[in-house]
């Protein structure tokens, strides 16, 4: 394998992840280029060259532990959101697309000319709460988190990207955020009912399931947050979550019963609703 071109290297690791990925040639692609410390286009630029020997071991290490499942965030230990190149490790969620969802409907929500201040439950590796400090400079961001592992990578995060205006804080939900109020508080929590078995298989097993499953019906967290929020919100103050596919009617009801107001749902990119927004009165 180690006198294989680099198109040859790709192009079989391509076929063999065929059967385990919806993206194969492209993870093959980012896990050669990784290995080779070289950008993807290296890979077209020069599909004739012959890799050294340590880069080839790399690359077929990393490819044998991918077909096993493994995601390629956390064989790299990074992945890109908002443009933002962020760490990850089994510890936190690996950042979606679709969450981006969320960071621009808060956009929406936040002015840009003045200090505001919001809440990111459940930060993980801290991609929401970074994505909205570095496109609002002026506001004053709060990242909880309950596990203390996670926390650590998004602060690592924060370090690493410059980011100033997120303070960290371990703890449940709203519980961190005791005797301050807010503009606007996001969440991406855990919606996967236990009772789904996708979670078990596949890609998803390797990630936390506390980031991933909240009870009987996976509205459990998502619950516990619309009962905490008003009393952390300013009059006016927006909550926004995210949820899965099969919950846009259950989580605007919730809104709903707790008193919010301008409730709605959203669809991401591929069509799937995937976000509520509700309105504290006011």
């Amino acid at each position: 394998m180690s006198l294989a071109t680099l198109d040859e290297l790709s192009a079989d690791a391509a076929r063999r992840l065929a059967a385990i990925s919806d993206t194969p040639r492209l993870d093959a692609e980012v896990l050669l280029a990784a290995a080779l410390d070289r950008p993807r286009s290296h890979l077209l630029a020069w599909p004739e060259r012959i890799p050294e020997p340590e880069q080839a071991a790399r690359f077929a290490a990393w490819l044998e532990r991918r077909l096993a499942g493994e995601p390629v965030a956390y064989l790299l230990g990074r992945r890109e959101f908002w443009s933002l190149e962020l760490d990850v490790t089994p510890d936190t969620l690996i950042p979606r697309p679709e969450t981006e969802l969320l960071v621009e409907l808060a956009l929406e929500r936040l002015p840009v000319d003045r200090p505001v201040t919001v809440a990111d439950l459940g930060a993980g590796s801290g991609a929401i709460a970074l994505a909205l400090a570095v496109e609002r400079p002026r506001a004053r961001i709060v990242a909880t988190d309950r596990s203390l592992a996670a926390l650590t990578v998004a602060q690592r995060n924060a370090r690493r990207l410059g980011v100033a205006n997120v303070e960290f804080r371990e703890g449940d939900w709203c519980a961190p955020l005791a005797g301050e109020c807010f503009d606007l508080i996001a969440s991406n929590p855990p919606y996967v009912a236990a009772t789904d078995s996708r979670w078990r298989r596949g890609a998803l097993r390797f990630e936390p399931p506390s980031a991933l499953v909240a009870g009987e019906d996976g509205l459990s967290a998502i619950r516990a947050i619309v009962a905490q929020a008003p009393a952390r919100l300013r009059p006016g103050g927006w909550l926004l979550l995210e949820h899965g596919y099969d919950q846009g009617e259950a989580v605007p009801a919730l809104l709903w019963e707790w008193g919010f107001v301008e409730v709605s749902d959203h669809l991401d990119a591929a069509g799937v609703s995937r976000a509520s927004c509700g309105r504290r009165p006011g």
